[in-house]
């Protein structure tokens, strides 16, 4: 027994070996330069950004899918998940102790006789068992950090979850009231074209003009006639979208301001210097990088003998009353030393294969940060020309009006056909719809720069989601 705690105390004190490579952060590829100048940020982005839109049914929406969204609740389960598997996985470093209890009563055959005993007779046995395996080259150490980072990039892709739901939240809201809005300039085009449909009618039955000059008209109430249905079924299905994220069945979505009233949140003055600390998804990318190291430690540990101590102390009797007296007493202490020879190029290629997903984990680092850094690059972008692009589309808007309106004053009193009227209505109406779309899209651009720049608010955001409720299935009928 003496021998066998010198061993194990040899064991422990070699346990310090560890064959993973030892991990350093990779060196980021951070731009030089930017399309935008880039200050440092302030605390926008650490804040519920959302807020600042000043609707408060957007921020039940978001309140709503962060407690019932199902991918966010798959995602917090699965957080769970890889958190036994930690716990399983750190397991395997300590002492494995069993106790085992067994009665029996048998009666032997007696022809020919085969015992001279009592038969039948009773036994009785009671054994504590205790295995251990002695990490020396760190294998189960380097197990445990993989199994670590896994649960840790687990925690930064729910994260990456609630960013990104939050973001198609507040996206999908805004693209709805952007719908809405669209709609009521399509019917309030429809309500003037068709004025004009019942003038140019009752001027063509008093003979003042052409039947060409009454259809035209027709064929221009129609054309925005038809733009009704198709916004009215992209609502239904944005609504539709909306719920679903909501967690819910498809149905209505209640509105608060529209679009010309929403607020313009401020954005943040740029780039911060620890984005690669903020964004959940670089850190999940980083952890998974952590886990592929410590598994090329797993994979090399394996070349090496591996050695495992065991034992037991029980007792054994075949009367219960002698079951805890001294002679009763059994026990066993063994050593197990297995060192692989030959194994057809297994350990080689395990080898291979941990070195191959380390250097992919890497690559993807180096991806992830790359895209980061090009989507804050491309939303501070957006958010600017489309600035300058909406001052633009204002003025643009004005002249149409008033070029309709002389347009129209021209052909009342003779000086141009019809047809320069129509292709004013035209342009005014196309460029009214862009001009909508365009303040969509500047809330949209708006809402990517914070789901660009990660930050606090990710955090706040999660505190307002709920731990998945422990989901039951209902048994089968052959269950």
């Amino acid at each position: 027994m003496r021998k066998a705690l010198l061993t194990v105390a040899i064991g422990l004190a070699l346990a310090g070996c560890s064959l993973a490579p030892t991990y350093q952060r990779p060196e980021a590829p951070v731009p030089a330069q930017w399309q935008v100048n880039i200050q440092q940020a302030n605390d926008f982005a650490n804040t519920a950004w959302w807020e600042q839109f000043g609707d408060p049914v957007l921020n039940n929406l978001i309140q709503t899918a962060l407690r019932e969204n199902k991918d966010l609740l798959i995602a917090a389960a699965r957080v769970e998940e890889y958190m036994g598997r930690y716990g399983a996985t750190r397991g395997a470093e300590f002492p494995q102790v069993g106790a085992n209890a067994a009665g029996a009563r048998t009666r032997l055959s007696e022809n020919p006789p085969l015992t001279t005993g009592e038969n039948p007779g009773n036994s009785f046995q009671i054994d504590l068992g205790v295995s251990f395996e002695v990490d020396l080259w760190g294998k189960l150490r380097n197990a445990t950090e993989a199994a670590r980072a896994q649960l840790l990039a687990t925690e930064e892709a729910k994260r990456t979850a609630i960013l990104t739901l939050v973001s198609q939240v507040a996206n999908s809201y805004v693209q709805l009231l952007d719908y809405d809005k669209q709609l009521a300039v399509t019917r309030e085009t429809l309500k003037t074209r068709g004025e004009s449909v019942r003038i140019n009618g009752l001027r063509f039955r008093a003979g003042l003009i052409s039947e060409l000059d009454y259809q035209q008209a027709v064929a221009e109430y129609q054309n925005a006639a038809v733009q009704v249905p198709l916004l009215e079924r992209q609502i239904a299905q944005q609504e539709n979208a909306i719920s679903l994220l909501l967690g819910r069945n498809p149905g209505k979505i209640a509105r608060g301001v529209n679009l010309d009233k929403l607020a313009m949140p401020q954005v943040p003055a740029g780039l911060p210097s620890e984005l690669l600390e903020r964004r959940p998804d670089i850190r999940d990318a980083e952890q998974q990088l952590v886990a592929a190291n410590a598994q090329i430690g797993v994979a090399k540990a394996a070349f090496f003998p591996s050695i495992s101590l065991t034992g037991f102390f029980g007792t054994a009797s075949n009367d219960l009353s002698d079951l805890f007296n001294g002679p009763s007493r059994t026990w066993q202490f063994a050593g197990q030393l297995v060192q692989p020879i030959f194994t057809g190029g297994t350990l080689t290629g395990q080898l291979q294969q941990a070195e191959a997903v380390q250097q992919e984990a890497l690559f993807n680092y180096q991806k992830v940060i790359q895209r980061a850094f090009a989507e804050v690059d491309d939303s501070l972008i957006a958010v600017s020309k489309l600035r300058e692009q909406l001052k633009d589309q204002v003025a643009q808007v004005s002249a149409l009006q008033r070029n309709l309106d002389l347009a129209t004053l021209r052909y009342q009193n003779g000086y141009s056909d019809y047809l320069t009227v129509v292709d004013a209505e035209r342009n005014l109406f196309t460029a009214q719809l862009q001009y909508v779309q365009s303040q969509g899209q500047l809330y949209t651009a708006l809402v990517s720069v914070y789901a660009a720049l990660g930050g606090g608010w990710v955090t706040e955001a999660e505190q307002m989601s709920t731990p998945p409720a422990k989901a039951t299935a209902s048994p089968s009928p052959a269950s």
